[in-house]
């Protein structure tokens, strides 16, 4: 069987690259994918080659690692999965894609796909707001309102029951889906957000002007957690953080994708979570280098996309 997936090879140059899948392991799955996304915040800075993280890039590099399909085949010690059920990996943009059991979620068939994607950078921004294990009765402030600051606020509220959550966004649109996932004020201008009112904060913007908001909001030992992926500018530590004897920490990855998952989907199980709605532009998967194009350029601004790899109505 024949393998196609999306390769960088260099800045902005993306390639298909046909593999012949490999004989699998026994405790390996294989998964026809039906759906996946780019994760913008995160594989955009890889295409253009200004990922902080990765200031001396090497090539190629494989792209993407959101993907959901069909377990077409099992290894002989496989015995979480079975022939068509359905699965969330990181393989990324491939149209098969091969993971070990213990890495693959395992999706119900009644979750819908876009919901079922969001599984993975739900538990990464859960870690987050875990870390900082905030009370139903405290204020918390996020900034940005990309998928992680979404996320976080839907987290808050759904999980840890935070009733005053606010947001910083510019964005009128995003202001409205973060109202909708649980969000009381969302501040437009950044000057209106009130100073030494908060008790915690969420970075998920990218940006030290957000940053630097932050701290002004926190009060006095004030806890803020840095979940924004794929930053635009350096951070500084402000006068307040010193003043106010703040608290940082940062998060990366989930904190158990297979427990989240688990309490995830019975979460969203029948409900109108409105997380559907973070997919703002649908391609197909051959759209893929285009729309990397466009996103590059500035010609879109979509929270996610959603890339389909079958019929519309996959679910």
């Amino acid at each position: 069987m024949i393998q196609t997936s999306l390769q960088l090879k260099e800045k902005k140059t993306l390639q298909w690259v046909t593999n012949t899948i490999p004989p699998l392991k026994e405790n390996e799955i294989l998964i026809k994918t039906l759906a996946g996304a780019i994760s913008i915040g995160a594989e955009l800075p890889q295409y253009n080659e200004n990922d902080p993280e990765d200031p001396s890039p090497s090539y190629p590099k494989e792209t993407g690692y959101e993907s959901y399909g069909e377990v077409i085949a099992t290894g002989k010690a496989v015995e979480g999965f079975k022939i068509g059920d359905r699965a969330v990996a990181f393989y990324g943009h491939k149209d098969y894609g091969i993971a070990k059991e213990n890495k693959a979620i395992f999706v119900p068939k009644d979750i819908p796909h876009r919901e079922a994607l969001i599984v993975i950078l739900s538990c990464d921004a859960a870690k987050g707001v875990l870390k900082l294990n905030s009370k139903e009765n405290d204020r918390v402030l996020v900034t940005g309102s990309g998928t992680m600051g979404l996320l976080t606020v839907f987290f808050l509220k759904e999980y840890m029951n935070v009733r005053h959550i606010d947001m910083v966004e510019p964005h009128s649109s995003r202001g409205e889906l973060a109202r909708k996932l649980g969000a009381k004020t969302v501040y437009k201008d950044q000057s209106d957000c009130p100073g030494d009112f908060y008790d915690y904060g969420f970075e998920c913007s990218g940006f030290n002007k957000a940053f630097k908001t932050l701290q002004k909001a926190l009060k006095h030992e004030g806890e803020l957690c840095i979940l924004s992926d794929g930053n635009k500018d350096t951070f500084h530590i402000q006068t307040d953080f010193y003043r106010k004897e703040l608290k940082i920490v940062g998060s990366s990855d989930g904190w158990d994708y297979q427990r989240h998952a688990k309490w995830y989907f019975n979460q969203i199980k029948n409900k109108d979570s409105s997380l559907s709605r973070l997919f703002e532009q649908t391609i197909s998967f051959k759209g893929l280098p285009e729309c990397f194009e466009e996103l590059s350029t500035g010609g879109i601004h979509p929270i996610k996309v959603l890339v389909n790899y079958a019929s519309p109505d996959i679910d």
